[in-house]
């Protein structure tokens, strides 16, 4: 079933709301130990990692919304399907772009929080693939 879930579109925020700010500390407290990244070109960041592009300024975000956020929990574990829009540079140059974000969440003592993120770019179908029926 999917639905609304306050405690997890308050993640959301205060998750995108320190990437834009690069706040770490927050992040990090919002992310648990072995938090998993899987970048939109398939690389894969452990928390450290995550933490360090916006600590050492690689990555600096100016903007970004999650939104079409459909979520599913099975009992302390919650699987969000989102989409990202992002207005970013790594290494001063543009990382602008649009993408599926499949969100991980865990519930612990201190609540939800972000145990694993996967982005792909949206794209169109590929070349060949039916359209469905209208």
């Amino acid at each position: 079933m999917t639905a609304r879930h306050q405690p997890l579109d308050d993640l959301d925020r205060r998750w995108t709301e320190a990437e834009v700010g690069g706040d770490t500390a927050t992040l990090d407290g919002l992310a648990t130990d072995d938090f998993t990244l899987v970048g939109p070109a398939g690389f894969v960041l452990s928390k450290q990692q995550w933490l360090d592009r916006y600590r050492d300024g690689d990555l600096r975000m100016q903007a970004l919304r999650f939104e079409g956020a459909a979520t599913r929990v099975y009992g302390d574990t919650a699987l969000t399907i989102g989409r990202q829009i992002q207005e970013a540079d790594y290494h001063d140059r543009p990382v602008n772009g649009e993408f599926r974000v499949t969100r991980v969440a865990v519930r612990d003592d201190s609540g939800w929080r972000l145990a694993g993120l996967h982005l792909s770019p949206i794209a169109g179908p590929p070349a060949g693939a039916r359209r469905p029926a209208q």
